[in-house]
């Protein structure tokens, strides 16, 4: 179908163009805090088992400081068209990177936390402009891609309640501002539940729902053996695998959650006053749930990951960026809240390395499940460590609900 222009400058839409423009006594800041470290001891041998190493982050703190170009990172992102915008009294910061293809299917797609729009670099041209990367026309989109209130230029919050449903709710009004009145979704981490939400509250516009996480396919316990009939043995191997790695979590991989459900404000003036310390929380995630075997950077790009690392530290948003993980434990809607029945086509992508594996008969209790891809590579971030992967699944979903 054909899809109405949009000019997302037009008057009286309260959009205005963005740049980001760092200033120079910032970064001569970052790179004075990160001289002046004080580092702390190490247990000999224990490589990541404690958390982040003391010789990897100094390396890597090393490479931000002075070989890292943060200006380079700049005109990559102000080369894509940005904008803000102020939805329910908050500044919305998005990405709109429209295809020379008419007949494109806007395509919203939400990152999460530790993430930022920084992880979709490599997948907007593909696909925005899929014949210049080896696919056809017909499966081109109009991407838009939001930093989600709290987060880098988005940020800080000014409010209370910014929990997952008034984010979709945001994204809705956001779509409808750039004049798109049908539209796709995709997200993971955060994104997921934003996007799965936004099918929810907005079924009448959204054509399809593409995920890569899906919490409320992730089993809490050993279903019985009447819940088990009909399943498939490959199915029955999920479960015993999805419960063995989500108890691994729990028991391993979660302090940065309960951290920052229950004292973001705390753990803020830690993160905000600190660069390497802003650096190893973010990078810790990247090591367990990446598809890496020794670093983060075996699965993603070094100054990529410096890159997303850079927008936390350069607008501060440490601290608001967690308080979604606060609002989702305090009564608000979470990434886990998703058992309301969405009838919106729904598509998931199932990467090896993602934190804990969804399964199949369990997403479809609550989904309309269209599309079900399972990949040998790949983990939490996706649209980083295997975008060929991403973009080719985008494209197959899609296919069918344009």
């Amino acid at each position: 179908m054909s899809v109405p222009p949009a000019d997302p400058a037009r008057p009286g839409e309260d959009i205005q163009p963005y740049l980001l423009e760092i200033p120079e006594e910032d970064l001569e800041d970052l790179r004075r805090r990160l001289d002046r470290t004080r580092w702390p001891d190490e247990l000999p041998g224990v490589g990541w088992a404690y958390g982040v190493p003391l010789g990897y982050l100094k390396e890597l703190a090393g490479w931000w400081r002075d070989r890292y170009n943060w200006r380079a990172a700049e005109r990559q992102l102000n080369d894509l068209p940005q904008f803000t915008t102020t939805i329910d009294d908050q500044r919305v910061h998005f990405l709109h990177v429209r295809s020379s293809q008419p007949d494109a299917l806007p395509l919203v797609i939400t990152h999460g936390w530790p993430g930022s729009v920084a992880e979709f670099l490599r997948i907007i041209g593909p696909l925005t402009d899929p014949a210049a990367h080896g696919g056809e026309a017909a499966d081109a989109f109009h991407v838009v891609a939001p930093s989600i209130p709290g987060f880098g230029p988005s940020g800080p919050t000014t409010e209370p309640g910014w929990d997952v449903r008034r984010v979709a709710t945001a994204w809705a009004e956001l779509m409808r501002r750039l004049g798109y009145r049908r539209f796709g979704a995709h997200g993971g981490d955060w994104g997921s539940g934003i996007s799965r939400d936004l099918g929810l509250i907005d079924p009448e516009h959204v054509a399809g729902v593409h995920l890569t996480m899906l919490s409320s396919a992730v089993p809490r316990r050993e279903p019985s053996a009447g819940e088990l009939a009909g399943w498939s043995e490959a199915d029955r191997e999920r479960v015993k695998e999805s419960l063995r790695r989500r108890a691994e979590f729990v028991r391993d991989g979660s302090g940065y959650s309960k951290l920052q459900s229950t004292r973001p404000q705390t753990l803020a003036y830690a993160l905000t006053d600190s660069p390497v310390g802003q650096l190893a929380w973010i990078v810790d995630k990247f090591r367990e749930w990446t598809d890496s075997s020794e670093r983060p950077e075996d699965a993603v790009d070094r100054d990529q990951l410096l890159t997303n690392v850079s927008l936390y530290w350069f607008t501060a948003t440490a601290g608001s960026s967690a308080r979604i993980y606060y609002e989702a434990a305090h009564g608000g809607v979470g990434v886990s809240g998703a058992d309301e029945p969405s009838v919106t086509p729904t598509g998931v992508a199932v990467f090896p390395h993602e934190i804990t594996p969804p399964v199949r008969p369990l997403a479809e209790r609550s989904n309309a499940i269209v599309h079900w891809s399972e990949f040998d590579r790949g983990g939490h971030f996706a649209a980083m460590e295997v975008p060929d992967l991403l973009v080719g699944d985008l494209r197959a979903f899609f296919r069918r609900l344009r």
